[in-house]
């Protein structure tokens, strides 16, 4: 127990003024702490914070890449003179011959045609193809973390990458572009000064849906 010097009189006080100082320091104690289990405003947890936290990097990551998409197709816009709108009609219809039935499994990324990419799209494909294909050219030994650090290194973000894989020396994926309705992605091949990236199609709405990579040749 630790002596406190002080004069008689200060510890002769009315009760009520005693009365007063203890609730008063009951006050102050619990100012730190209000029982929920954390110690910051309002009683929220530390892990509340970095719950936040992780909400808010996120959402800035996505504000960071639908800037890049905009940035990449700004020359398309004057190019084509189309404000990027799918085309209407029957985008991506099929023609079936005679006694075939529409396929009933997941819609894989495929080879665009006419239909299916607005001319925004097949416009922002060139923009997107000429950015990958000159990073990954100064890649040498392509691994799949090099190749991602590079597409991030491009403002690439992981949920729009998929696939990524080694196939012996080739590093193959494939990048969702898909925006304001569109069914733009990109096929890469990551293989130094061989690397390649060529537009492919989206479904429409949904997962991104990766099946066997397209082969390049090597």
């Amino acid at each position: 127990m630790t002596l406190i010097a002080a004069p008689i009189s200060a510890f002769a006080r009315p009760r009520r003024v005693l009365a007063a100082a203890a609730l008063a320091a009951l006050a102050l104690t619990g100012c730190g702490n209000d029982g929920s289990g954390g110690s910051g405003p309002g009683g929220k947890p530390d892990g509340g914070v970095g719950t936040e936290a992780t909400a808010t990097g996120s959402t800035r990551e996505q504000a960071a890449f639908a800037a890049l998409l905009d940035k990449v197709a700004q020359p398309c816009a004057t190019a084509t003179g189309t404000t990027g709108e799918v085309p209407t009609g029957s985008p991506g219809k099929q023609t079936l011959g005679p006694g075939e039935s529409p396929p009933t499994g997941p819609i894989e990324p495929g080879t665009p045609t006419e239909a299916q990419l607005s001319d925004r799209d097949r416009c922002a494909g060139v923009q997107h193809e000429q950015r990958i294909i000159r990073a990954l050219q100064a890649v040498p030994e392509p691994t799949p973390a090099k190749v991602r650090r590079t597409l991030h290194s491009l403002g690439y973000i992981d949920e729009r990458i998929h696939g990524l894989e080694q196939d012996g020396k080739v590093t193959r994926f494939y990048l969702d572009l898909r925006e304001k309705g569109g069914r733009l992605c990109e096929a890469g091949t990551a293989a130094g000064e061989q690397s390649d990236a060529t537009p492919c199609v989206a479904p429409a709405t949904g997962a991104f849906t990766v099946g066997k990579p397209p082969s390049d040749g090597t």
